[in-house]
């Protein structure tokens, strides 16, 4: 694509947003200007730059192209969803498969909830919920740092969310404090703990999430929960008291051994974590797919018709077992498989990829199947040459509020940020306009 004659006050119809995510390679990333943005932020342009150039894939060169519509729907999902997850009968059902240290609600409602879609024919998808979902503080940065280089693209087409996203965040963090100490004390430093922290693939986000709280008047630390002790009452990080803990483990009930210190601090009340284990049983165990896709148990829950309207977008998911084992091998190429407790994509099966070796795993195992939503396509260049990458679309959200929504771009079952083209890209929204003709678009 190598034109557009948009007038200033036209919007682009659905099949011409579609032809934008196949043809469009005119908007890219201006690497340049992101490195030195990051860089900026970070405050420190030698460790930033060694951490960014062994990250190639970390960023598409393209953004992905959305509708508003599609944006409206996924919220009334995910607002559906926080209605569900209030109901007595879901929490009890919820919390029957959590572990002892999810059980008590100490108040956080969970910083930086992710919700994962994939667009389809039939509108969007829920995928999955995730409570420890990473990028946001990448993506933010992303946004800006795309360049439009056809000179009649109006630029107001295509908006992106997150404007004021660094005091959004602030006041997410700020509001989890208060929730559950009940405005005693004051917020003074928090936390950001991930096991090894430095050997993450996205620990260059750990940096830009310490300096933003920082430029906001809040101490923070990044810490190996390693080097956490719980003692005379309080958690400490190299004699320094932690108030609040970002919780970027993916141990989601604080179980091993290594996260002792930290987790009897949380059944103690004595730190604040966000998102904790009661938060990731309510919303992020994947068991809980199985009743957010049954309409009919949502319904006797008292969950209104809208509401339960709204989760038919939810794929159909089901608890793998024995009792239905057959049926569901029959069924598996239809299918994809996950483990319950599951993060990052691992150990995530698409069922007609499945080897006999494999399912006997999956039923040794705490595995649900969902009904496959196939993924939308964005075409982009790598060296030149146009190619279709794969698309899910993740919304950065916390209490019911979007602070954030980016794709990423990736081959394969799942995302991984190693394939050339792929990786995070910015979404730009826009309305469509019916009355215009899709040729509207010079290509």
């Amino acid at each position: 694509m190598t034109t557009s004659n948009f007038a200033p006050d036209t919007k682009p119809t659905l099949a011409q947003l579609e032809r934008l995510n196949e043809e469009c390679f005119c908007i890219t990333l201006d690497r340049d200007g992101l490195f030195r943005a990051l860089e900026l932020k970070a405050g420190d342009p030698q460790i930033f730059s060694a951490l960014m150039n062994a990250r190639p894939h970390l960023f598409s060169n393209s953004p992905v192209f959305l509708s508003k519509s599609n944006l409206a729907e996924m919220l009334q999902i995910i607002h559906a969803i926080e209605e569900a997850a209030r109901l007595p009968g879901y929490r009890e059902a919820a919390l029957s498969w959590a572990p002892e240290s999810a059980l008590r609600d100490y108040g956080p409602l969970g910083a930086l909830m992710g919700y994962d879609f994939h667009l389809t024919t039939d509108g969007p998808k829920l995928i999955e919920i995730n409570t420890n979902a990473g990028g946001a503080f990448l993506n933010a940065l992303l946004v800006d740092a795309q360049r439009a280089c056809c000179s009649n693209t109006d630029a107001a087409l295509f908006r992106s969310q997150g404007a004021n996203f660094d005091s959004s965040i602030t006041a997410m963090f700020q509001n989890e404090w208060r929730l559950q100490r009940k405005g005693v004390g004051v917020l003074r430093r928090i936390a950001i703990v991930d096991d090894r922290p430095e050997e993450q693939y996205l620990y260059p986000e750990f940096i830009l999430a310490q300096r933003l709280l920082q430029k906001e008047g809040i101490e923070s630390v990044i810490a190996d929960p390693a080097y956490l002790q719980y003692k005379r009452g309080q958690l400490f990080f190299a004699d320094q008291i932690v108030d609040l803990v970002y919780n970027r483990l993916v141990d989601f009930s604080l179980g091993l051994p290594v996260h002792n210190d930290l987790r009897a601090a949380y059944l103690d009340d004595a730190v604040v974590v966000t998102p904790n284990p009661h938060v990731h049983a309510i919303f992020a165990d994947k068991r809980n797919m199985t009743l957010l896709s049954d309409q009919g148990l949502l319904a006797s829950w008292g969950l209104s018709p809208q509401m339960v309207a709204y989760l038919a977008q939810v794929p159909r998911t089901v608890l793998v077992t024995s009792a239905i084992a057959p049926h569901l091998w029959q069924t598996r190429k239809n299918l994809f498989f996950k483990p319950a407790g599951g993060h990052g994509g691992k150990a995530v099966y698409r069922g007609d990829k499945l080897t006999k070796g494999v399912w006997d795993e999956i039923l040794r195992g705490t595995y649900v199947a969902q009904d496959f939503a196939a993924p939308a396509e964005r075409m982009v260049k790598v060296d030149g040459t146009p190619v279709a990458r794969k698309t899910d679309i993740r919304l950065y959200v916390y209490n019911g509020e979007l602070l954030l929504a980016a794709a990423r771009l990736y081959q394969g079952q799942t995302t991984n940020f190693r394939t050339p083209g792929g990786g995070f890209a910015p979404v730009f929204f826009t309305e469509p306009n019916p009355e215009l003709d899709e040729h509207d678009i010079e290509h």
